[in-house]
This record gives C-alpha cells, sequence and structure tokens, in this order.
C-alpha cells in the first residue's frame, strides 16, 4: 500500500489538537478543583477553626486527599490561599483611610469597608480576630500591620477631637467580632445590615455624639442557627 505524503502530518496534526484538548480540559478541571477546594476551606476554617483536617476539606470539596494536596502542599499553604485576596482587601481600605485628608473621614470609611468584608467573609472575620497558630505567620504579619496602621489612623482622628480619646483597639476589633455575628438569609441582607451597625457603631465612637439617619434596618432572624 502506498501512503499519501501529506498522510504523516496531517494525522501528527490530528494528534496534536486531540492533545491540545484533553490539556485544556484538564487544566479546567485543575482550576475548578482549585476553587472548590477554596471554598470549601473558607467555609471549614469559619465554622470548625483551622484545626479541621485537610481530608475532612477533602471530602466536602467531592476531591480526593492527593486533590487537595497537589495544589496546597501543608494546611498552612491552604489557609493563606483561602484568604490572600481579603487580607490583601482590608490592606488597601486601611491604606486608603490613612490617605484621606480628613483623619476622622478616613476613619470611618475604614470601619465602613472592613465590616463590608468581614460581613461578607465570616471565615476570614474569624480568622482576623482570632489568636492563631505560629504556622500561619505569615497571616498574622500581615494583620498586625493593618492593626498598627488603624491605630496611626486613630490617632490622628483622635487629635482631631471628632473621634472620642478613650477608644482602644479592642474596641475595634470588638465591634469586628460583633459584626460577623450577623446572621441574615441572604449575602445583600448581611451586607445591609452590617451597614446599619457600621452607622450605629461610628456614632458610638464619635467623642459628640449626631443623631444623623442610618440605613435602613434589616429583619435578621431571632434564633441562632
Amino acid at each position: 500500500m502506498i501512503r499519501n505524503v501529506t498522510e504523516h502530518p496531517v494525522r501528527l496534526a490530528k494528534v496534536r489538537v486531540v492533545t491540545a484538548e484533553v490539556t485544556h480540559q484538564l487544566r479546567s478541571d485543575a482550576r475548578d478543583n482549585r476553587v472548590r477546594i477554596l471554598a470549601v476551606a473558607r467555609a471549614a476554617f469559619a465554622a470548625d477553626g483551622l484545626d479541621v483536617p485537610i481530608r475532612e476539606i477533602a471530602r466536602r470539596a467531592q476531591v480526593g486527599v492527593a486533590t487537595v494536596y497537589r495544589h496546597f502542599p501543608t494546611k498552612e499553604a491552604l489557609f493563606a490561599a483561602a484568604f490572600a485576596e481579603a487580607m490583601a482587601t482590608c490592606s488597601t481600605i486601611v491604606e486608603e483611610g490613612l490617605a484621606a485628608a480628613d483623619p476622622w473621614r478616613g476613619f470611618c470609611l475604614v470601619i465602613e469597608k472592613l465590616m463590608a468584608v468581614h460581613a461578607l467573609d465570616r471565615g476570614f472575620s474569624r480568622a482576623f480576630t482570632s489568636r492563631l497558630p505560629q504556622a500561619v505567620d505569615f497571616f498574622t504579619q500581615d494583620r498586625d500591620r493593618s492593626l498598627r496602621l488603624i491605630l496611626e489612623l486613630v490617632r490622628r482622628a483622635k487629635e482631631t477631637g471628632e473621634l472620642r480619646s478613650d477608644l482602644v483597639l479592642e474596641d475595634l476589633v470588638m465591634a469586628l467580632m460583633a459584626n460577623e455575628g450577623i446572621r441574615a438569609e441572604s449575602s445583600e441582607l448581611r451586607a445591609a445590615a452590617s451597614r446599619r451597625f457600621a452607622a450605629l457603631m461610628i456614632q458610638s465612637f464619635r467623642a459628640n455624639p449626631v443623631a444623623e439617619p442610618l440605613p435602613p434596618a434589616v429583619r435578621l432572624p431571632l434564633s441562632a442557627h
């Protein structure tokens, strides 16, 4: 049988196309697995703390333990990836507040935006306000840097006479912890409730409180769940 001189190149081209399609599908599946693992990890860390086993995260994400470790070699690496974006957002918010010409307005901006971020990511909020193991120093260092910048903003706002002089960092942490406890039927309602709570906190932090109109109230469940 005489083969056409173009037969081998054509077959090779087809093999390359099929290989590329399979590789693309594998990469897509890997991306999907990574996204699902991170989503499950955030929820697990929020509910059970950093002690939740990798095996349990794999089970909830419906992947093998080896798949989790292929993406995240250690639990600390998974923790870092799960909250990296939220931590970066918080840092940006604090820096924006410090850059404001009016320290009081900058302080208000930080409270409003930080509470919005924490309300929508309970896992991150719980991590931010918790005492974490030394193994997650990378997160603790970023968090502590943000807190130091907030303290500098607090100092400046006090000097304007707008912020009450007896406010301490623990008051802000307590407000964030209370904000994390907001329960609502949807993320939209949780965000709306957080805006109202932030407004209440800002009024209570002011040296001479002014009864300004609050954002609309949100109907919340009266029983814990």
